[in-house]
């Protein structure tokens, strides 16, 4: 089997369509479309390279403005940190001094009650010391004076203090100070003074074996007193004279001879030299009931002046006046003398105790 050769045969063509183009004119559009697409591809691209570095350099400066502020802010962190660090030092050191203020605070404080402690102590003690010296004053005169003087200036005392811790021994003088306006006590002061006025008369106090010897002294002073009267009667001097004699050895001789009851001889029968040692022994009756009355010892004062009242009645004359006045000055001094002791000031000295412990 024979095959022909292929270039006997004649190449068929395709026959020409009248819809397609030529061949050189669609490449031609092509490569204006691809141009056009590659232009713009270009210029999209200029445009996002462009944009990106605009971007880039954006990005680099907000990293730059980035750094910068994070030195910044680094710089500011480590400024209050050491802002932190001086503010904590300043804050111990004011709380130091906070500390030692609130110290020195409270031990002022407890300085300044120290203080008003002492002080009002020391008038505690004070006031406690006027009162126990205004006993000893009360006990040695028999007067209630210097109790009620020292009970009033502790009151002013304490008044001017004005402590309200010392009020309740306000109140105790207040109480203190009634109880002494309704106490009655002995007038030792005029009681004394009686007793040296008696002590001074006893010297002139007669006793009963000089009554005759009074009478003849009272005799010779009134005639002096009579002299006026002579004149007048139509007597000379000498006249006056021996009728004076005369009354005295009158009254002497009447005198010689008395008849009289004697219930106490022992006080007739008194020698006239013994008469100065009665009247001693009466004084020294009288001295020592003085010393009872300054001692409070009423009881001994009481018996002296009962023996002084008994020798005084027993040995002196009891129809002079001098003598009647001495024994009623004795009774009256018997009378006004009272054993009543001092009223004690308890409630005070217990209010100043419990002021001094504080209490």
């Amino acid at each position: 089997m024979s095959s022909a050769p292929a270039n006997d045969l004649p190449a068929a063509s395709p026959a020409p369509s009248p819809a397609q183009p030529p061949a050189g004119r669609g490449g031609s559009v092509l490569t204006l479309l691809l141009g056009a697409v590659a232009v713009a591809a270009l210029i999209s691209s200029g445009l996002l390279w462009q944009r990106l570095s605009s971007i880039q350099e954006q990005l680099a400066r907000q990293s730059a403005d980035s750094g910068a502020q994070a030195i910044e802010a680094r710089t500011m962190a480590r400024q209050a940190e050491e802002l932190v660090r001086d503010t904590a030092a300043r804050l111990s050191v004011a709380e130091a001094r906070v500390s030692e203020v609130a110290l020195q605070r409270s031990q002022l404080e407890e300085l300044m009650q120290s203080l008003s402690r002492s002080r009002d102590e020391n008038l505690v003690v004070d006031i406690e010391s006027a009162i126990r010296l205004a006993q000893q004053q009360a006990q040695l005169t028999g007067s209630l004076d210097p109790l009620v003087a020292a009970l009033k200036s502790a009151s002013q005392r304490i008044e001017r203090a004005a402590q309200p811790r010392l009020a309740p021994v306000q109140r105790a003088i207040g109480r203190d100070l009634d109880q002494l306006a309704r106490a009655t006590v002995t007038d030792t002061a005029g009681l004394l003074g009686r007793l040296d006025d008696l002590v001074r008369q006893v010297d002139d106090l007669p006793v009963q074996n000089a009554v005759a010897q009074a009478t003849s002294t009272r005799r010779l002073s009134a005639a002096p007193a009579q002299d006026g009267a002579v004149p007048a009667e139509g007597l000379a001097w000498w006249q006056a004279a021996l009728q004076r004699a005369w009354e005295v050895v009158r009254d002497e001789a009447r005198g010689l001879v008395r008849v009289s009851r004697i219930d106490q001889p022992e006080a007739i029968l008194l020698a006239p030299e013994q008469a100065f040692f009665l009247r001693e022994n009466l004084k020294l009756k009288l001295l020592n009931a003085r010393l009872g009355v300054l001692a409070r010892q009423y009881e001994s004062a009481r018996s002296d002046l009962a023996a002084a009242t008994a020798a005084l009645n027993k040995y002196f004359d009891p129809a002079s006046r001098r003598t009647q006045n001495a024994a009623s000055v004795l009774q009256q001094a018997q009378a006004h003398m009272k054993a009543a002791e001092l009223p004690r000031l308890d409630e005070t000295l217990s209010a100043l105790a419990t002021a001094a412990a504080g209490r």
